[in-house]
């Protein structure tokens, strides 16, 4: 992949690739960035990389991918934090006319219900995007709510189903478009499991398809900048990204085709959301975190998909997963354990016959019986274990994991089965072991709303600190992302019921589902304040969230446990649909406080132009830059590191009134005894003429313990005078190296 100068050393570049091999030249960039992505040897790269007009040269990177109740959750929960009552108007899901968002996926299935544009008006004048045709798509195929669709396929790239073609042949696509801006569709359910109305969070939206992922090869990194340099001639106001890279092998900013097509389309004011990664709960886990990308993790919604196993004695276990068990509703059948039931062989080993591995269970034993299976290892998936139950003659399955990962809902289909937790799997056994004939059932699975605690952050939500850049909080925001309902393609039989006909709605997971809530909400603030940048916008989104449950105590990250969330989990809280319609004051990052950024992480003016081809004049790197700097930039959090007692910290914040009527905002500050904080002003005073002020914080570590704090202020809003309400603040100790801090709002009026 190369990004180029000159339009002429671009052209002539090309020209002299396609004269020696045909089809050497798969993309080019020409709209907001110039460029284009060949297949190259390393010898032709390395010789190209040295032409006078050659910015860069680096390797095309592969990126993997990353609703009925989701909506009334967050307005509501929101409610109860704020004790805030209900009214028509905190509902914002049908706000967001004509803002059109760009969804970078696999595609999408324009015929579901959630892609209808019933009442929808004229495609706004300023969309310069099309509908491409494929072999199974037609121009009609998009419509007034679907206005564009595009797709990239190399030149002479070997044919498939899923090639040639903007339509969703994976699902994903189709599930993350329908929560962004889904028509709302009455009756939507998974073969009646999690019913309702399914809408999207901005359902006056538009909808634009960059289909730029497949399934089981993952998304181009050449795709990626070529939809990026589509979209932002085409006129998009948002793009939504659900994919990304592992985490721990994300490539620097100046390599990272995301985080330099992101570059391009903030500048021209397009709102960049995207996923940050599925590789919870570990640490330094978080991608896409460049700070001109709004980075989400996912949480709970309090709705519950549980599959209930009564047990002899009177005993009932709640288990998750989805099945549509025909068994009976009493527990006549007999249970064991798959120990009990493993095969007479010096080759069969106690460990894979736990885990129900392939050819580990004897079917003399296992015939008629529901198998108690453990998930020791991750060496098999769920699938495997069924199969090998199923396979010998079994007539339900039960699976013992990791307690966290039951809130996913993982599906198990027409066979009776269930997931539990490990405890819950100690329980069983327990009961096998106390009677001489242990029976039980498998009973179909339900939702249960009004679930707590909720929400919760879910365990596969990538979390912080960054492994490669420091004074940066990541995630930026959280949303739900965990078992929600949205449309599905129509032809996916390996979702689909024995029996019966595929779902036209399909229950599914991850910060995919988590971004395309945020973009929704994006879409929505876009919509009702067109002059906010997009700095603006993700500010009054990170000042207004929320960080309680709704046991109206600090969000956890297990349902199970009472380990606190931080920042690193879930970052600036929770966010809301209709907090950030009024934020008050906003923090504004400028295209040149990225710079800085770029400047304080290592880079020199030449290799920032990597990412950004053209520089202001005047702008310089300054001297002595250094990752310290980070927390200077003008971001809606503070994170500081301190590594010895007495060690000081300044940083600058600048705040932007939003409203034209003059208000006086005080600081409140709630500090662990480990960390002294200072602000000053103490007071800022905003009048007619005066719509900018800053204001200086102070950092200084009193000792040695480490710490995490985190200062989670409530919005306190109010006018001069007016009285004011209680914030509180919240600390844990954590096993960091830094100290870190994240600041919310702590500037209130009065």
């Amino acid at each position: 992949m190369g990004a180029k100068g000159s339009s002429d050393d671009h052209i002539h570049l090309m020209s002299s690739l396609t004269t020696r091999r045909k089809n050497a030249v798969v993309h080019s960039y020409k709209n907001s960035f110039s460029g284009f992505a060949a297949r190259l040897s390393d010898d032709e790269a390395q010789s190209i990389a040295q032409h006078p007009g050659v910015v860069s040269v680096f390797p095309d990177p592969v990126f993997q991918l990353h609703t009925t109740r989701s909506w009334e959750f967050l307005r509501d929960q929101y409610n109860l934090v704020h004790n805030f009552p209900y009214s028509s108007h905190s509902n914002s899901t049908s706000n967001g006319a004509d803002t059109i968002i760009g969804i970078f996926d696999t595609g999408i299935w324009p015929e579901s219900e959630s892609f209808n544009d019933k009442g929808i008006g004229p495609v706004p004048s300023r969309w310069k995007g099309t509908c491409t045709r494929g072999y199974d798509f037609k121009s009609s195929s998009c419509n007034r709510k679907l206005i564009g669709a595009r797709f990239y396929d190399e030149p002479g790239e070997f044919k498939t189903p899923f090639t040639g073609t903007p339509r969703d042949h994976d699902g994903h696509g189709t599930h993350v478009a329908a929560i962004a801006a889904g028509t709302p569709v009455a009756g939507a359910s998974y073969y009646g499991i999690a019913g309702g109305t399914a809408k999207g969070g901005s359902p006056g939206s538009r909808i634009a398809v960059y289909r730029t992922c497949k399934p089981y090869s993952g998304c181009s990194g050449s795709d990626i900048m070529k939809a990026f340099d589509d979209a932002i001639a085409d006129g998009v106001d948002i793009i939504n990204l659900s994919f990304g890279q592992p985490a721990g092998t994300e490539f620097e900013f100046s390599k990272n085709p995301i985080a330099i097509g992101a570059f391009h389309a903030v500048q021209k004011g397009i709102f960049v959301v995207a996923s940050g990664g599925n590789d919870g709960p570990s640490p330094e886990s978080v991608v896409n975190v460049a700070p001109w990308i709004f980075t989400v993790a996912a949480t709970t919604i309090d709705r519950n998909i549980e599959t209930h196993i009564p047990l002899g004695g009177n005993m009932l276990i709640k288990g998750g997963g989805i099945s549509f068990s025909d068994l009976k509703k009493s527990p006549v059948y007999p249970l064991v354990d798959s120990l009990s039931v493993k095969l007479d062989s010096e080759i069969v080993f106690d460990g894979p016959a736990r885990d129900c591995e392939p050819d580990t269970l004897d079917e003399r034993k296992v015939k008629g019986k529901i198998i108690v299976c453990d998930h020791l290892t991750d060496d098999f998936s769920l699938e495997v274990r069924l199969n090998e139950v199923k396979k010998k003659g079994g007539i339900g399955f039960i699976l013992s994991i990791p307690d966290d990962q039951l809130i996913t809902a993982p599906k198990i289909g027409s066979f009776p089965g269930a997931v539990i937790t490990q405890g819950d799997g100690t329980k069983i056994r327990s009961y096998i072991n106390s009677t001489r004939n242990p029976v039980a059932t498998i009973l179909p699975t339900v939702s249960v709303d009004n679930f707590k605690p909720a929400p919760v952050v879910a365990f596969f939500s990538s979390r912080g600190p960054n492994y490669n850049t420091r004074n940066l909080l990541k995630p930026d925001i959280a949303a739900p992302g965990t078992a929600i309902l949205a449309a599905w393609t129509a032809n996916d039989t390996e979702v689909t019921r024995s029996g019966k006909q595929p779902p036209l709605f399909n229950i599914e997971s991850g910060t995919s589902m988590s971004c395309a809530h945020v973009s929704a909400i994006v879409a929505t603030l876009k919509s009702q304040n067109p002059s906010w940048s997009p700095s603006a916008i993700r500010s009054a989104i990170m000042t207004t969230a929320f960080q309680q449950s709704n046991l109206k105590s600090p969000i956890v990250n297990s349902v199970y446990g009472e380990s606190l969330a931080t920042p690193y989990a879930f970052g600036a809280g929770v966010a809301t649909m209709s907090g950030p319609l009024k934020p008050g004051l906003v923090y504004e990052t400028e295209i040149t406080d990225y710079l800085q950024f770029l400047c304080s992480t290592g880079y020199d003016t030449s290799t920032i132009k990597l990412i950004s081809k053209t520089l202001p004049n005047d702008f310089p790197c300054p001297t002595g830059s250094s990752d310290d700097s980070v927390s200077n930039m003008n971001y809606p959090s503070i994170a500081v590191s301190l590594s010895k007692v007495r060690e000081t910290k300044e940083v600058t914040r600048t705040l932007t009134r939003i409203s034209d009527e003059e208000s006086e905002y005080t600081v409140i500050i709630t500090a662990p005894d480990v960390l002294r904080v200072e602000v000053s002003p103490k007071k800022l005073k905003f009048t007619s003429d005066r719509k900018k002020l800053s204001y200086q914080m102070t950092f200084k570590a009193m000792s040695r313990e480490r710490i995490f704090w985190i200062n989670n202020m409530d919005q306190c809003r109010g006018r001069i005078n007016q009285g004011s309400r209680r914030c509180h603040g919240t600390h844990k100790p954590l096993a960091e190296l830094i100290y870190s801090m994240y600041i919310w709002k702590k500037l209130h009026i009065y």
